[in-house]
């Protein structure tokens, strides 16, 4: 299937589901309770004498850090496959 056909489908399906989904929080509580539950145990891990307001906010710079790591990522991934400027 051509790449760009496959693309169209694919958010075609995806607008479908959501359309389909009232409480779009509701739908993803579990996924970002894991992740959340990830960046609060790496924070314990670091500090493990830490209050739990100490582990909130050591957790909530790991998840900023998280996705700056990827927004940077994703970056220097769309400047490898820009065309060079003539």
């Amino acid at each position: 299937m051509d790449p760009e056909v496959r693309t169209m489908r694919a958010r075609l399906g995806a607008h479908a589901s959501w359309a389909n989904t009232i409480d779009p929080a509701s739908r993803t509580a579990k996924a970002r309770a894991a992740a959340n539950g990830r960046f609060e145990k790496q924070a314990r891990e670091l500090h493990p004498g830490a209050t739990d307001e100490q582990i909130a906010r050591v957790a909530e710079h790991l998840r900023k850090k998280h996705f700056a790591e990827m927004g940077l990522k994703s970056a220097k991934a769309r400047a490898k496959n820009r065309p060079a400027a003539a």
